[in-house]
């Protein structure tokens, strides 16, 4: 019981750094979820002064080919980050098609990267906030329950096993005592 009572205590400071390092990196991660969001906003508000030229644009034009990730562990938490967008780009004819086409692309290539960064940042910032709830769980239950829980046990135990020694000590007083009274008794007789 003592051994796991000093494995508790000396985890403890390990997990609280854990704990903390988490809540600085949701923090910084909503951060960055409000930052992308704002840009996202930004963009999207720069472009509405140009509805009237996107009704001629060909959405077919441009798709997500693929997104590819990577992993990195933040305080011992496997998240995803994004590494790279592939656009795949329709033809059209230079000639035939608008001037701007190619600029057009350009901003749906712009507003759809700033689009993915937030979902992506999102899905980290749910991953780090989860991964940090269940280590203050961690942290509580061995600051309020495992710890206290041992170390009550341990003096219980230890009390009985005070207990134990006072009421052996005294069972031999009293034995010696008899003993004492029968020698002295058989010495009076004899």
């Amino acid at each position: 019981m003592e051994k796991q009572l000093k494995i508790r205590e000396r985890s403890l400071p390990t997990i609280k750094s854990k704990e903390s390092a988490l809540r600085m990196e949701v923090k910084r991660t909503k951060d960055e979820v409000k930052e992308l969001e704002l840009q996202l906003e930004k963009e999207i508000q720069s472009y509405e002064n140009m509805v009237a030229l996107w009704n001629e644009f060909n959405p077919n034009l441009i798709k997500v080919d693929d997104v590819s990730l990577y992993t990195k562990k933040i305080a011992g938490v496997v998240v995803p980050m994004l590494d790279e967008i592939k656009f795949e780009i329709g033809r059209y004819s230079l000639f035939n098609s608008p001037t701007w086409y190619a600029e057009g692309i350009e901003l749906l290539k712009k507003l759809a990267r700033t689009g993915i960064e937030v979902e992506f940042s999102g899905m980290k910032l749910e991953l780090l906030e989860h991964a940090r709830k269940k280590t203050t769980q961690k942290v509580n239950l061995f600051e309020k329950v495992q710890i206290p829980g041992y170390k009550d046990a341990i003096r219980k135990v230890k009390r009985f096993m005070e207990d134990e020694e006072s009421l052996s000590k005294s069972s031999q007083k009293i034995m010696r005592a008899n003993q004492e009274k029968r020698k002295v008794a058989e010495e009076v007789e004899a």
